[in-house]
């Protein structure tokens, strides 16, 4: 347990726990970082320390219909793809995505690692689309289901 009954978390603590994430539907996409809201303990909000290394992307280019979702650059650069346009972004850079949000994602095309904060809401619930693959997931307290969005119907993973 860390200092202050896990209240406060140290660089090293951080560095030491920071573990690796990707998303199933994307093979570029790799996160290196650490949940630092859940490791204090924060269950209405997220905060997660993350880097990007050179040619790695985020998660899936998405929606947010209930959870608000941010992002701040603190060095390196990126490409957010915000709402279908392209936007380099580095230092100092802040980024918001109030609900319902527009889609957005960030990648990695250059030659140093991006590290950013990324953070938002903690909802019992979620709806998030992924407008390039077709697809809508929504998320419940005890798990989530994914749907087609041209048809409404939940998607079949053997089905494609």
């Amino acid at each position: 347990m860390s200092e202050a009954n896990g209240l406060l978390l140290r660089a090293d603590e951080i560095r030491a726990k920071s573990g690796t994430g990707s998303h199933p539907w994307n093979e570029k996409s790799e996160i290196h970082g650490f949940m630092l809201a859940r490791a204090t303990g924060l269950k209405r909000t997220g905060v997660s320390l993350a880097r990007l290394a050179p040619g790695k992307e985020s998660f899936v280019y998405h929606l947010h219909h209930y959870e608000e979702e941010w992002l701040y650059v603190l060095s390196g650069r990126g490409v957010a793809e915000i709402d279908g346009r392209e936007y380099e972004v580095g230092a100092g850079d802040f980024m918001g995505f109030p609900t319902p949000s527009v889609a957005h994602h960030l990648r990695n095309p250059f030659g140093e690692d991006l590290v950013y904060l990324m953070g938002g809401e903690s909802l019992d619930h979620e709806v998030a689309d992924f407008p390039k693959l077709g697809k809508r997931m929504v998320r419940r307290q005890d798990g989530a289901d994914i749907y087609d969005l041209a048809d409404g119907r939940p998607w079949n993973p053997a089905s494609g």
